[in-house]
């Protein structure tokens, strides 16, 4: 075992490409693994990196590719069809699993494995991405600040860029399905953007970004809860208000929404465009995020941060987080990143300012 290799799984995806080429910044070297030999082997040429081909249900191989590493890093979405395989082979060979999901009901399911990942003695860390690396530190260094606090605002928003087509395809499978907040403890289900607001952004010490949000059933419903113990949460993205006043009539055609023919339509519309934004659309964009905790009293608390977009954040947090577990640097059980390495994690990012 190499002391610095990870397993990337779903190297050959858009992100996970990106994780690769970016991996030998941090003194890291991955062993690209998925299904496409071809595509493996093509960016394995590129990057000068071993790779595994292996299907995830083929347990014997991937155990014998996790024996060789201390970790992986997942990702290969969508999530809530290819997490659990992965985890359950983490689990049986004492491995750290990682992963870049934003999925609520992934984050629930991986949850119930604390237990077992402690008897591992390995830890469970999903969302080591934009999904939810900078919302997560903001929550926890929010309720450090008002520790009586019952409900948290989180939002997001980014000028640039754009979706890689594994977003894409989850986001598309999670059509008609509407929205989700946490309700006195709770997951509670409800309609996409029932509560739209502006939001003033921080970006800089005295200046604020304006811009329009929606409610949306983003990764920190589940996480932020975990991290903070906050009963009441909702999450928000930036949205044109044009788009959103479209969106009052959805609830009319969220059963077309949810067809599968609807569904491989959007699919096959997806996978005709590029794999996701150019170099130079990632360096152009900025990602902005904001948060507000508040208590009985109705004392408010902000803070927020500017960084690089949703991607090229990603592909950092996720080696800064695998090296330093490579290097000791973890808890066993299931984890967040804000409750681990705490809320000046995401300042580790190269390009991310806060304001707290």
């Amino acid at each position: 075992m190499q002391q610095y290799n990870f397993l990337l799984y779903g190297a050959n995806g858009y992100t996970g490409e990106l994780i690769a080429r970016y991996a030998s910044q941090y003194g890291l070297t991955p062993i690209l693994a998925g299904r496409s030999e071809s595509a493996l082997k093509t960016l394995s040429q590129k990057l000068n990196l071993p790779y595994k081909r292996i299907d995830l249900d083929d347990e014997a191989a991937l155990t014998s590719a996790l024996m060789e590493v201390k970790l992986v890093i997942h990702a290969a979405g969508p999530f809530q069809y290819t997490a659990l395989q992965m985890i359950k082979a983490c689990l049986k060979t004492g491995r750290h699993y990682l992963d870049i999901n934003g999925d609520i009901a992934v984050f629930e399911m991986l949850k119930k494995f604390d237990e077992a990942a402690k008897q591992a003695n390995i830890m469970i860390m999903p969302g080591v991405g934009f999904d939810v690396v900078p919302t997560d530190c903001i929550a926890v260094w929010l309720k450090k600040q008002l520790p009586d606090s019952h409900s948290l605002k989180l939002a997001f928003a980014s000028s640039g860029g754009g979706l890689s087509h594994g977003t894409a395809t989850t986001m598309a499978g999670k059509l008609g399905e509407g929205g989700a907040i946490r309700l006195d403890g709770k997951i509670a289900r409800v309609p996409l953007g029932q509560h739209p607001m502006w939001v003033d952004f921080p970006v800089a010490t005295d200046k604020t970004k304006r811009i329009f949000t929606m409610s949306i059933p983003w990764g920190d419903i589940s996480t932020a809860h975990f991290s903070t113990g906050i009963p009441n949460i909702e999450t928000f993205t930036g949205v044109p208000p044009k788009a959103f006043s479209l969106l009052k009539f959805q609830g009319l055609f969220n059963w077309i929404l949810r067809t599968n023919w609807m569904r491989g339509y959007l699919k096959r519309k997806i996978d005709a465009k590029p794999a996701g934004p150019s170099d130079e659309q990632r360096n152009k964009a900025i990602g902005y995020v904001w948060g507000q905790v508040s208590n009985a009293a109705g004392k408010t608390v902000s803070a927020g941060l500017t960084g690089p977009e949703g991607y090229t954040l990603t592909l950092h947090s996720s080696l800064i987080i695998a090296k330093k577990i490579i290097e000791g640097n973890w808890q066993s059980g299931y984890q967040t990143p804000g409750m681990v390495y705490g809320e000046r994690l995401v300042s580790e990012v190269p390009g991310v300012q806060m304001f707290l």
